[in-house]
């Protein structure tokens, strides 16, 4: 599986001079990348395009070929997969579509014919292909201007779906997440989602994986297999098709059956797998997860310089099945002698929109030493005047110091987005409503806890 992810060569076959083509955009986005191996271009009616010389096929190269990516029309593929396979490529990425999941289901089983002979590993087909972040690998056939890159992470994402996968990592790049691998699988002709767990289990570069799953082919070796990676590292699914009609919509789409959305969730349950119930909150999960240290208990203190917010952020906290923290006598005293009166010390820490950036560096500081605290979940609304921006510093020193959780909530437009952006950047996970920043400690808790 890692030369799917670390090639010294790639053969673009159906590389083609028109820009509109995925053959022209998947050449120009591995060369955009900067993939260091080498690309041969695979067209018997071009010479050169984007000055890399063409050939007429695979067999014509007279280099080894260590992955081909397969663009070029289902009713060609076959003549191309056996020359592939005389070449002695052993590993193939086809975007190509058009088999079963618009019925064309002898075609896909000529294909799993031809790389079982061969001894061949096939990603898709009907797949919008993989890229390696950190080895700069990247064969999406989405133009680099409409699709945002990811920069360098740990989240690796494995998606049944090209589209829904690649809105993901769209929006997740715009978001700021770090991504170690994107994978689009499309109909599992060979590799499955269960290979790809296995391998990202193994892989240095992942601590977090994420799914989007419409169904599972080997229910057995995947539970077997999830089981021992989620004792590892977290997997996070988020399941399409959990509706009659959802299930139904798969078959048209990758060709195949969703099944039961019960078994589905016990089974995740089963394996350790977190569960997401929506894109957001998969977005959520994997950046708690990625980010945070681990938590040593449930406790959650909150600071707050927004009254309702606070109040907000203690029931959903409740509702998820959270403890308040109680400050120890020795905290409360010190955080009366720090503050005025007229702000509220407890559990929530109401700091008022009075607040200085300099009264958060206090209550954060107290709260770190106190050991019945677990978590710091710090409500910043960078709108009151008298906050300024030395407080993200602070809170970034506040996290090198690795001793506890913390967690921010912001609202906000511009201002309070570009400061969101260097918190997470940093380290430090933001989120904007305090739902979601509950629901993401629950998952947090819940994975190192329980």
């Amino acid at each position: 599986m890692e030369k799917f992810f670390n090639p010294k060569s790639i053969a673009i076959v159906g590389a083609s001079r028109d820009i509109h083509k995925v053959g022209f955009v998947t050449l120009k986005n591995l060369i955009l990348a900067g993939f260091e191996g080498k690309i041969f271009p695979i067209n018997p009616n071009a010479s050169f395009i984007l000055k890399r010389k063409c050939y007429a096929s695979v067999l014509k190269v007279p280099e080894k070929i260590d992955v081909a990516l397969i663009a070029v029309p289902a009713k060609l593929v076959l003549k191309v997969l056996r020359e592939c396979g005389k070449k002695g490529i052993k590993h193939i990425i086809m975007i190509t579509a058009g088999f079963s999941e618009v019925g064309n289901v002898q075609l896909e089983k000529e294909i799993v014919k031809v790389t079982k002979q061969f001894k061949m590993r096939l990603i898709g087909p009907n797949c919008l292909g993989v890229l390696d972040v950190n080895n700069k690998f990247d064969t999406l056939f989405l133009p680099a201007s409409r699709l945002v890159r990811p920069k360098k992470g740990n989240i690796s994402f494995i998606t049944q779906s090209g589209a829904t996968g690649s809105t993901v990592l769209d929006l997740m790049a715009e978001e700021q997440f770090g991504f170690a691998k994107f994978i689009s699988y499309g109909n599992a002709a060979d590799v499955s989602e269960t290979d790809l767990i296995e391998f990202l289990g193994r892989d240095k570069d992942t601590k977090v994986i994420c799914i989007y799953i419409e169904s599972i082919r080997d229910g057995k070796r995947f539970l077997d297999v999830a089981k021992k990676v989620s004792k590892k590292k977290p997997i996070i699914v988020l399941k399409g098709g959990i509706t009659d009609a959802g299930a139904k919509a798969t078959m048209s789409h990758t060709a195949s059956l969703a099944g039961s959305f019960e078994i589905y969730a016990g089974a995740f349950k089963q394996a350790g797998i977190i569960q997401a119930d929506t894109l957001e909150d998969l977005f959520n999960y994997a950046k708690i997860i990625e980010k945070s240290l681990k938590p040593k208990g449930k406790r959650v203190q909150i600071i707050t310089n927004g009254g309702g917010f606070g109040i907000l952020a203690t029931d959903f906290l409740i509702l998820s099945g959270f403890t308040i923290a109680e400050p120890s006598k020795s905290t409360i005293t010190r955080l009366k002698k720090s503050f005025p009166a007229t702000y509220t010390v407890g559990n929530p820490i109401d700091l008022t929109g009075s607040a200085f950036s300099d009264d958060y560096r206090k209550a954060i500081k107290i709260c770190l030493q106190d050991k019945s605290i677990h978590l710091l979940l710090i409500i910043l609304l960078y709108q009151t005047p008298q906050i300024d921006t030395s407080i993200v510093d602070d809170l970034i020193k506040f996290n090198k110091l690795r001793k506890k959780p913390l967690v921010v909530i912001s609202m906000g437009g511009d201002f309070t987005r570009k400061y969101k952006n260097i918190l997470e950047e940093k380290g430090i996970p933001c989120f904007t409503y305090p739902h979601n920043a509950a629901r993401a400690i629950k998952v947090l808790s819940k994975y190192y806890l329980e």
